[in-house]
């Protein structure tokens, strides 16, 4: 069983104060199909589930009544973000792991250990955003220590950067794999190609793990009209790249099939693609409107009760965990707001490296903060 990337054993109910609920019974194990997890497990990740859901209703609210200007996340993708965040060797530099995300992996984040309240000040553009300053969009992280690369707005990308990376941790020896997540969209992009191409070069394959979260839509646009109904993982194929497609609104099926193309990329040092089918609960953005369509599957609810009919959790159990994770994500967005926002002065702070073309171009840049 893969070990969690935090320091501390999961708690019996999935972490938190355990206000409700009862005793797990000894031996108790989840199942889908012929796989399973133990209930401690199957809790932690259900509690970072209903936390991560939280945080993106209360996103929503804030964009809604103008504590934001534009919301987008990913409601729906919780059981393949966190079963990811939960599973990163995290940790600075080519010995540990890379991350190339979108902006629909708040899960991600906090399964990996972030606060509520750094998303919340992304989301309020507050100053003390420690991704942006407050001057880029929700879900668009950045944190050094845990090897997050910049997130961008400009779709795909990050699967064209993501072979660099692997690059150097290919060269420098150890089990540091990079990963890049993306939608199905996204991959009808050059760049996607670009992955599947510079990570199977013959004598030079790469570490890669590639996650592509199908939700079956790009912003407005049905993937039917567009593709043939075939998987995105088919697309490995004629790299001769290992490929899987697995149900996203399965945290155990997500969980093994993440573990397995982790262990794959960790051992022979090669790429692997992981396609995950996820639902789209509220809408591409805030710019359609953000509505609950009830058409889509709930992930949620539907390992809620898996978790209920095998008796790992009960009724109070799931309700002290929704209360708590409320209360954490209301208690962020009131800390958030009243903090200061970024002022003029700040547009060109961190925005440049130093270098010796300034003396070039002085008049494009400024220098760093306290220097000239």
């Amino acid at each position: 069983m893969p070990e969690l990337n935090g320091e501390d054993e999961p708690d019996p109910i999935g972490g938190g104060p355990r206000r409700r609920g009862r005793t797990i019974p000894p031996g108790v194990a989840v199942r889908s199909g012929r796989e399973t997890l133990s209930a401690e497990l199957a809790l932690t990740i259900f509690r970072q589930m209903v936390r991560t859901r939280a945080l993106e209703e209360r996103s929503i609210k804030m964009s809604k009544s103008g504590e934001a200007y534009f919301w987008i996340g990913g409601p729906g993708e919780e059981a393949t973000n966190v079963c990811l965040g939960l599973q990163v060797h995290k940790g600075q530099g080519p010995a540990y792991d890379y991350l190339h995300l979108h902006y629909r992996n708040a899960g991600v984040m906090l399964g990996m250990g972030m606060s509520m309240l750094d998303h919340v000040r992304q989301l309020g553009m507050r100053r003390t955003d420690p991704h942006s300053m407050g001057r880029n969009f929700v879900g668009h992280y950045c944190i050094p220590k845990w090897n997050v690369v910049p997130v961008t707005s400009v779709i795909e990308v990050q699967f064209a950067m993501a072979p660099g990376t692997a690059l150097v941790q290919k060269r420098f020896g150890g089990e540091g794999i990079t990963i890049v997540v993306g939608g199905e969209a996204g991959t009808a992009e050059g760049d996607f190609d670009s992955c599947l191409n510079w990570t199977t070069r013959p004598g030079n394959e790469l570490p890669v793990l590639m996650l592509v979260t199908n939700n079956r839509f790009g912003i407005s646009t049905d993937l039917r009209t567009v593709h043939v109904d075939r998987p995105v993982a088919d697309r490995a194929v004629p790299y001769g790249i290992r490929a899987e497609t697995v149900d996203g609104n399965d945290p155990i099926a997500v969980w093994h099939g993440i573990a397995r193309g982790m262990k794959h990329c960790r051992e022979l040092r090669r790429p692997f693609l992981l396609e995950t089918m996820v639902s789209r609960m509220h809408g591409h953005s805030s710019s359609s409107g953000a509505m609950r369509d009830p058409a889509e599957a709930d992930p949620l609810a539907l390992f809620e009760r898996k978790l209920l009919d095998d008796g790992a959790i009960d009724a109070d159990g799931v309700t002290a965990l929704k209360d708590d994770a409320k209360a954490e994500a209301d208690a962020a967005v009131v800390e958030a707001m009243a903090e200061a926002q970024p002022t003029p002065a700040d547009v060109r702070r961190f925005t440049y490296a130093d270098s010796e073309v300034d003396a070039v171009y002085p008049g494009d840049y400024t220098g760093l903060p306290g220097r000239r």
